[in-house]
């Protein structure tokens, strides 16, 4: 586990995303189980953060976001939550060899809220969903976003009962604990990035 903020560096607070909206999705129980582990924790704060929450159109603003416009009225609450966060964990189904698209249109609506910031990744599908992942790391380093390299993945074969039952295989808890060592220490490290004085 990360060592604990020094004295007078705030906790990080860590954004547990839920990438997916579809109706019987299993990415609810593996980002309410991952962050259970992560409430264990004393080394940051950890907020549930469900997509459901954040009904987004299709990208409709005629300039990209990083240009720095105001956001349309339904993307304010969006931005404001992930401004207020210092680094994410991604929980993400694989759809066609990617992730999903409500999980890509949230990221494309906002830009500088996610620059200088780090990201790990859960991930789930019939082969473990390491290739959304994949593409997630390229949309994460367009946006300035440090991922890492540690990752937990989960087999709907294997990791779920009847591809639809939660049932984690034993150890895949420690491969969360590490993906949160790894994303702590690199979150702490960025907060030097994103300071006045940087």
């Amino acid at each position: 586990m990360s060592p604990p903020p020094a004295h007078g560096e705030k906790k990080l607070h860590v954004g547990i995303i839920l990438g997916s909206t579809r109706p019987g999705r299993n990415g609810e129980a593996v980002a309410k189980w991952v962050f259970e582990i992560a409430q264990k924790r004393t080394d940051a704060v950890f907020e549930y953060v469900d997509l459901k929450d954040y009904p987004l159109p299709l990208l409709d603003v005629p300039v990209p976001p990083s240009v720095g416009k105001p956001h349309p009225e339904h993307a304010v609450a969006w931005s404001a939550k992930i401004a207020s966060l210092d680094a994410f964990v991604f929980v993400t189904p694989e759809y066609n060899h990617s992730t999903s698209g409500v999980l890509k249109n949230a990221i494309d609506f906002l830009a500088r809220e996610w620059y200088n910031k780090a990201a790990g990744f859960v991930s789930y599908g019939t082969v473990g969903g390491v290739r959304a992942v994949e593409h997630l790391r390229l949309v994460m380093a367009e946006l300035q976003v440090a991922t890492v390299r540690a990752q937990a993945s989960f087999s709907l074969m294997t990791d779920f009962e009847n591809y639809s039952v939660f049932r984690p295989a034993a150890g895949k808890e420690q491969s969360v604990t590490v993906m949160l060592d790894q994303l702590i220490a690199w979150g702490h490290a960025l907060q030097s990035v994103r300071s006045p004085s940087a």
